[in-house]
This record gives structure tokens, C-alpha cells and sequence, in this order.
């Protein structure tokens, strides 16, 4: 079974998001898509500074099954990229809620989003 945590919001193409409090977030994949897709050998990630309209692929994770986009779950500026992914994609598997982020952004809302609860639902 997937591990969902609670202190996050989820999107139904399986990124995860957490707000920091500040008008600022991090996102990721969930550990539901990291498993699905296998283990990570790239992942591509944006610029900072770029801007990425809702809906918009932004960033891109490979493995060695598959490539699949990430999706923004709103208008956003990207702050921070996690650059650790560049010489260590294999944390987006072992560590997708922690090490294994992919972005931090700025945004004003985030949208129509899942909680926990709702993302479970959606699994099963």
C-alpha cells in the first residue's frame, strides 16, 4: 500500500504538495506514481525563475520504465529546484516525500486539490 500523508495535498495526476506557510510550496511526485513508474534515472527539472500556467508539464521524471510529466497545480513561479536530483534521481524512490522533492514554488492559490482521505479514495 501507498504511503499518503496527511500533512499534504494531492493532485489526481499524483503530485503531491505542501504548503510552507509563506505563500510558498514544495511538490513532488507521490510514493503511489514513484512505484509505478520504477526507479529513477533522470529527472529534468525547471529553471528558476520560470513561470508555468495550471495544467502546464514543467518538469519531467524517467525511469527506466517510463517518462512522465509534472504537472502545475496552479500559475506558479519556480524558487527552487532541487538540484541533489541531478547526480541522485534514486530519491525521488526512496525518499519521494522528503530528499526526493522536485520544486518549491511561489503561487497565490493552488487550486482544486485532494486531501489526504480523498487521495486514498481515488487509489483503491
Amino acid at each position: 500500500m501507498s504511503e499518503i500523508r496527511d500533512d499534504r495535498q494531492y493532485t489526481q495526476t499524483h503530485e503531491w504538495i505542501l504548503d510552507n506557510g509563506d505563500d510558498t510550496y514544495t511538490m513532488g511526485i507521490t510514493d503511489h506514481a514513484q512505484a509505478l513508474l520504477g526507479d529513477m534515472v533522470f529527472v529534468k527539472l525547471p529553471n528558476i525563475d520560470d513561470k508555468v500556467s495550471i495544467n502546464d508539464e514543467f518538469c519531467v521524471v524517467e525511469s527506466v520504465k517510463a517518462a512522465s510529466g509534472v504537472y502545475a497545480p496552479a500559475d506558479l513561479k519556480i524558487i527552487e529546484a532541487n538540484e541533489a536530483l541531478d547526480d541522485e534521481p534514486e530519491l525521488v524512490n526512496s525518499s519521494c516525500y522528503d530528499g526526493g522533492w522536485l520544486v518549491k514554488f511561489k503561487s497565490h492559490s493552488v487550486g482544486d486539490l485532494m486531501d489526504a482521505t480523498a487521495y486514498a479514495q481515488i487509489l483503491n
